[in-house]
Formats: C-alpha cells, structure tokens, sequence
C-alpha cells in the first residue's frame, strides 16, 4: 500500500498563480489556487474551495492588490486576520505558513511594511507560522528588487528562484512539525542567558 502524498494549497493572487507549484515541490500534491487581480476580500470569499482539498498544509500570500487598491493598512490586516482566523476553524489540524506581502514600488514600502508588521505579531495567535519575505526580495528603499520584476509587481524567473530560497526552508520547517503546533517563540533580546 503506498503512502498518501501530503497535500499543500497554495492561495493567493497572480504572483501565486503564476507559480509552479507542483514542479518544484514534486514530493507533495501541489494544489495552486492563486487568482489573479485576487484581494483579500476576494480570497475571503472563496475560502472554502480552500477546506474543500482538506490539505495538511496551507501556504498563503495575498495582500499586494490591497495595496494598489489603496485599502487602508487596518482594512487589510482584519481581511487577513479573517482569513488566517477561517483557515483555523475549518482546517484545525493544518499547518498554515502566512507569507509577507511582498515589496511593490518604494512608494508603497512604508504601507506594505504596517501590513507585515501586524500580520506577523497576529499570526501565531492562530497558531500559524510566518515567513517574512521583505530581506529576500526588497532593495534598501522598500523597491521590489528590479533584477526580479519587469513592472515592479508581477516576479520573473529570478523573482520566483528568490522566493523559493526562502520557502523550500520555511515549508521544509513547517511540515517537519506537528499539526497545528505552535510556532517557536525565540527569546526576546535581554533574555537569553550566559
């Protein structure tokens, strides 16, 4: 009898669409349901195709649209608190790994970064785990880095081998663990002994 492959949802929008999820993760059953133009409030409302697959694992990034929308920073952060807090309840034993919203143009850094802030500090209170993308992918000014982008959004080859140095690790961690368990707290600065 062979084992069932481990099942992984990726959500989002296009710059998850346009991943190619099952070639890169071959060991699992790659599900992509990134749309593009997608919003939170548009991932909101198709969650359940989300707890329809019964993943073990869920992989979100969503937000970017948000912020070309000129949402406010606080309308954003509920729609993916909604989100993560949705995902629990109807997938209480999946792990979930909520990315940043990733860099856009400069003009938006400062948005972006509020965002991020607040999702990260939110998270593991729904016991999800989170990878923050921002080091990886933004130059020192808030820019998507350009050797990643034609248009400041939407990620080329580059963008997208970028992103997966830093998620192959981070998914890698995650299903390493057990289901819905809690994220490690790492001591804060001042705590840390001898």
């Amino acid at each position: 009898m062979t084992e069932k492959r481990s099942t992984t949802v990726f959500i989002g929008d296009s710059l998850t669409e346009g991943g190619s999820w099952q070639e890169w993760f071959p060991d699992i059953e790659a599900i992509n349901l990134g749309v593009g133009g997608d919003t939170t409030e548009g991932l909101i409302e198709r969650l359940g195709e989300v707890a329809e697959h019964d993943p073990d694992t869920v992989v979100l990034l969503i937000g970017t649209n948000d912020v070309a929308n000129r949402r406010a920073v606080e309308q954003v952060v509920r729609n993916i608190e909604t989100i993560l807090v949705n995902l629990r309840q109807d997938l209480p034993d999946a792990r979930i790994l909520v990315q940043s919203v990733l860099p856009r143009g400069r003009e938006y850094a400062e948005f972006v970064k509020e965002i991020n802030r607040h999702v990260w500090q939110f998270a593991a209170t729904v016991k999800a785990h989170y990878l923050d993308l921002w080091p990886v992918m933004a130059e020192e000014d808030g820019e998507l880095n350009p050797a990643y982008t034609e248009d400041r959004l939407h990620l080329n080859e580059a963008g997208y081998e970028a992103w997966l140095s830093e998620l192959e690790p981070a998914l890698e961690r995650v299903q390493g663990l057990p289901p819905s368990s809690r994220p490690i707290r790492l001591p804060e600065r001042g705590e840390l002994k001898g």
